[in-house]
């Protein structure tokens, strides 16, 4: 039977201030790894936006640079470069991921870290494919778990080798009130890797195919690293 992993929670130099590899380098480093392919998850927070003073269209080709390198050096290697985000809103010292969304939806919904979780969960209810939440190391030092109910998932596993996600916390949230369960690496760099992430036995060549996994329960291994 084939096995493919996927990195969900990785982030690129081009656009995430605390990334250390660019995009490029980030896919051969997963091929090298063994990995199918990866979320680009880049931070959509205050600091990114408001460091631009050109229009809406013109801030999203900035955000989307490091997924857009990423899955055209994707390509060569037969790797599937999916497109996820880790979004904060304004006041919020939280973080989501979320997953199920198109460029598009980018460009059609300005400021999304202007709104806030609520807000954020009525705007998704609009669109025609269905998009989820997760909370990001719920756990991790002054980031406080929120209402499980507006949420789909939990990042139950974080393997950030330079903070404590207390993941056996977040696994345990996840469990009790049946949501969703991811793994990422959270990688930043170029040791951060091919930590964490899941384990498919087919390929999702879109974030839709990655979703509907969910909604159609099929399994979805977990795994993480601790070296």
């Amino acid at each position: 039977m084939n096995y493919y992993r996927y990195d969900t929670h990785v982030h690129t130099k081009e656009v995430s201030t605390c990334g250390k590899v660019q995009a490029e380098e980030m896919v051969r480093l997963y091929n090298q790894a063994g990995f199918q392919g990866f979320f680009v998850t880049d931070h959509y927070y205050n600091g990114f936006v408001d460091q631009f003073t050109g229009s809406w269209e013109e801030i999203i080709d900035n955000y989307l640079l490091g997924y857009r390198e990423a899955k055209k050096v994707g390509h060569g290697f037969g790797m599937d470069i999916l497109l996820g985000m880790e979004l904060r809103f304004d006041g919020s010292v939280a973080d989501y991921l979320v997953y199920g969304f198109d460029e598009g939806f980018l460009y059609d919904n300005p400021y999304l870290n202007r709104l806030n979780l609520a807000s954020f969960r009525e705007l998704i209810k609009k669109e025609e494919n269905p998009i989820l939440i997760f909370q990001a190391h719920p756990f991790r030092k002054n980031i406080p778990p929120v209402q499980p109910e507006l949420l789909d998932g939990i990042e139950a596993f974080n393997s950030h080798p330079r903070h404590d996600s207390y993941n056996d916390k977040a696994y345990a949230l996840g469990l009790s009130h049946g949501l969703y369960l991811s793994a990422g690496s959270d990688a930043h760099q170029m040791q951060d890797v091919g930590r964490g992430g899941i384990g498919l036995t087919k390929r999702i060549q879109s974030a839709h195919e990655y979703v509907n996994l969910f909604i159609l329960e099929e399994p979805v291994d977990l795994f993480l690293r601790h070296t």
